[in-house]
């Protein structure tokens, strides 16, 4: 307490400053009024001061004063002020709480201020009384020379002290009341919270699609490059056929990763409030980078150097949120037949009534039996794969069939996510 006085002491005199003008502007109005010259030294008038206190009110529910007062509650009266989330607009609940603080602030800091003003130069007169050794008049009253002075004086130090008193009161006062009328309101809580849950949902769209990117590159790469030095020698275009397959493929992963990288890192800078207006453009800019979808097809298969029997449908009418989970989901089925199959693979995708279908199947189940670690069958890979289909509300369906290993999947074309 004592060690925060001073400075709470200067956020209420900073508040009786700020009032100075309203009250400047109600002597005027009312010496006008009254017809007499306005008194602009401001004598106490109490009726003044209750008068402008419903304009300081309305001031701060237009005027941007929140900022003003969260720095001064945070760097003077030392309190814990969450900082309120950046809004395009004011609501009208945090309008209110505002003028209700803005107003409190300068009506105490008002008070204190003015007894600021009349206290200590009252004090400092009575202390002065026992050493001036003649009769002096005292608020109406006479101090005489001897026993009477140091009463005065003791009188002085008395109502310093009192002021004191009130002073770190009137400080707690509104260090206790700018937390809940300064700090974020309920609907800013909430938006902040729905803020943070969508970038949560981003961040693990992001390492979605950057485990079935680098997983479906790293299983091209292994399946081309023990190709590739098999037939080195007796085969040197099958060999770069290969060694270009893994090119393209450590390519397409390399982008990925790449933005993916951007995009958290821009979330970095952001969280540390560095250049926003730049870094918010960068942001934008990042995740406005190509996402693969439905049309990207022919190329995920030509990356991938196997045998793919392809069985594709018009996928012109499938939305973009769609496309883009389709797309995921058939590398990741794609990357576990090459990893854990043998034999050709067969890839279907067409849209049937409502719904996109989607299929991939290739004979055997490898020497795991399917059961691959990580992005194998019943690993992560399928486990990603069922929650971008749950996401989407579809259905999706693994395992071993009479033609071998199969994934279906049922995607609603209208469906939300």
């Amino acid at each position: 307490m004592r060690r925060n006085l001073p400075r709470r002491w200067a956020c209420l005199i900073l508040g009786g400053a700020l009032l100075m003008p309203y009250m400047m502007a109600g002597v005027l109005v009312a010496g006008v009024w009254r017809g007499v010259s306005p008194d602009l030294l401001m004598p106490i008038q109490v009726g003044v001061f209750l008068a402008v206190l419903p304009v300081v009110a309305v001031t701060g529910l237009f005027l941007p004063v929140r900022a003003l007062e969260v720095n001064a509650a945070q760097g003077l009266l030392g309190a814990r002020v969450e900082p309120p989330p950046r809004q395009a607009r004011r609501s009208w609940q945090e309008r209110r709480r505002t003028a209700a603080w803005f107003t409190l602030h300068l009506a105490v800091g008002g008070l204190v201020s003015g007894f600021t003003l009349a206290v200590v130069p009252f004090t400092a007169f009575t202390l002065a009384l026992p050493f001036i050794g003649e009769p002096m008049p005292v608020m109406g009253l006479t101090a005489e020379p001897g026993w009477p002075s140091l009463l005065w004086a003791a009188a002085g130090v008395a109502v310093l002290a009192l002021l004191v008193a009130g002073a770190a009161g009137a400080g707690a006062l509104l260090a206790a009341l700018a937390p809940p009328l300064l700090g974020p309101t309920p609907a800013e809580r909430l938006a902040a919270a729905e803020e943070h849950a969508r970038t949560l949902a981003e961040r693990n769209r992001l390492a979605r699609e950057l485990h079935d990117s680098v997983g479906h590159a790293l299983s091209v790469v292994t399946l081309q490059a023990a190709a590739a030095g098999r037939v080195l020698d007796r085969d040197p275009a099958t060999a770069r056929t290969a060694l270009a397959a893994i090119e393209q493929s450590a390519r397409a992963a390399l982008e990925d990763l790449d933005h993916v990288l951007g995009v958290l890192r821009e979330d970095h800078r952001q969280s540390r409030h560095e250049s926003r207006h730049e870094d918010g453009e960068a942001g934008e800019e990042a995740r406005r980078a190509p996402q693969a979808t439905l049309a990207d097809l022919g190329a995920l298969v030509a990356a991938s150097g196997a045998e793919v029997q392809q069985e594709v449908g018009d996928l012109s009418g499938v939305p973009a949120v769609v496309s883009r989970e389709a797309y995921r989901i058939l590398q990741e089925a794609l990357t576990n037949a090459i990893r854990h199959g043998r034999g050709p693979v067969r890839l279907a995708a067409a849209v049937q009534g409502d719904d996109l279908r989607l299929e991939v199947s290739n004979p055997g189940t490898g020497r795991d039996g399917g059961r691959g670690r990580g992005g194998g069958r019943g690993g992560r890979g399928v486990a990603g794969m069922r929650e971008r289909v749950r996401l989407l509300r579809g259905d999706l369906r693994a395992g071993p069939d009479e033609s071998g290993w199969t994934v279906s999947v049922r995607l609603p074309l209208r469906s939300t996510p």
